[in-house]
């Protein structure tokens, strides 16, 4: 298989989040149907997060066996690795609490028809709807996720194993689709439905980051850049998940809350199953 076609299997994997997408343009929702969709949102993501963390913990873990079991290694080898996994973890999560406390301080003064040049001076971000901007951040957090995942197709058709590259694309496919539901979701409460234009910028956010990883996992293996992105993912997903589920307690329905967590969770392993019954 050559390159070239290597990259398109990528693309393939990565834009299949523009699946989900367009359900960001449907208006009118219940607030119980708003709940639900939050909560499964919520649910994708606790997985991706299981997934992220067992993932981008493997190194460390194989640093520590290296120098308690098997003889070789050093402990600054684990210590390194255990430091980088945690460092960026929480850049990923506290980085976007910081950074929304932030937008928070800078347009609290704007109301109704205060649109003047102090909210024009503001950054583009600034001026979304709270669903708009949580969708963004979910939206950021699937990207770092979906790069490594790039980086796994292309490092493993760079090994000649292209059996297992097709079968990552299939089940990182599946992924991305379900998680293209889980970005709009937020969106599915605000009176103004999102812009197409809006949308295509959100999976590019998304999807993209799985062309550019297999771009990067063809040219070389770096176990340590694969490991900053997945503690990067890690921790912006556990902040995107505290707000989901802060905006679906809001909303009311219980049921619907936690309901909407076992589908969303049921999804998520179940397009993992995908991968695990093709041997992958």
């Amino acid at each position: 298989m050559s390159d070239g076609q290597v990259l398109v299997l990528g693309a393939v994997a990565g834009f299949t989040i523009f699946l989900g997408l367009p359900l960001g343009r449907v208006s009118s929702l219940s607030v119980r149907a708003r709940a639900f969709l939050n909560a499964t949102a919520a649910g994708i993501l606790v997985f991706l997060l299981i997934e992220v963390t067992g993932h981008g913990i493997e190194p460390v873990e194989e640093a520590l066996t290296r120098v308690t079991s098997e003889g070789g290694g050093t402990w600054g080898a684990f210590f390194g690795k255990a430091t980088l996994f945690v460092a960026l973890f929480a850049v990923g999560a506290l980085g976007l609490v910081y950074y929304d406390r932030w937008l928070r301080r800078h347009t609290s003064g704007f109301g109704p028809g205060a649109a003047a040049v102090q909210e024009l001076e503001a950054p583009r971000i600034a001026r979304l709807s709270e669903g708009k901007r949580l969708a963004l951040f979910i939206a950021m957090g699937i990207g770092l996720h979906n790069f490594s995942e790039g980086l796994a197709i292309g490092q493993s058709a760079a090994s000649g194993a292209i059996s297992l590259a097709l079968l990552l694309v299939i089940g990182f496919g599946l992924h991305n689709a379900t998680e293209g539901f889980g970005i709009v979701a937020p969106m599915t409460g605000d009176a103004e439905r999102p812009s197409w234009a809006y949308l295509a910028l959100l999976g590019l956010i998304a999807g993209g980051p799985t062309f550019l990883g297999t771009l990067i996992g063809q040219s070389f293996v770096n176990e340590t850049l694969n490991l900053a992105f997945l503690a990067l993912a890690a921790g912006s997903i556990l902040y995107v998940i505290v707000q989901l589920l802060h905006v679906a307690d809001r909303l009311g329905h219980k049921e619907a809350l936690m309901w909407g967590l076992v589908v969303g969770i049921v999804l998520g392993f179940g397009t993992d199953f995908v991968l695990v019954a093709a041997g992958a």
